[in-house]
C-alpha cells in the first residue's frame, strides 16, 4: 500500500498512512534500539485500508533500517 495505495488484499485504494506522533513517549509500533528507555526509537509507519483493515508496517528512513541492522542484524 505504500507503493501505490491499493490493498494488496481486497483491491481497494481507499487506504491511509498512520505515522508517529512523536509528542507521545510510546505512541505507535516503535522499534527501540537502545536498552534505555524511550532512546533511540525507531517509528513504524503504518498503511492500512479502510475497506478490509489490512495493515502494512514500514520503516520509511533508510538511516534508520540501517541502525536496526546495526543492532539487531
Amino acid at each position: 500500500m505504500k507503493n501505490g495505495n491499493c490493498c494488496p488484499k481486497c483491491g481497494s485504494y481507499n487506504t491511509v498512512r498512520v505515522s508517529d506522533n512523536p509528542s507521545r513517549h510510546a505512541s505507535g509500533n516503535n522499534i527501540y534500539t537502545s536498552t534505555f528507555t524511550l532512546m533511540k526509537k525507531i517509528p513504524v509507519i503504518r498503511y492500512v485500508c479502510v475497506n478490509c483493515g489490512y495493515t502494512e508496517n514500514w520503516v520509511e528512513n533508510r538511516q534508520e533500517r540501517d541502525e536496526i541492522k546495526r543492532t539487531f542484524g
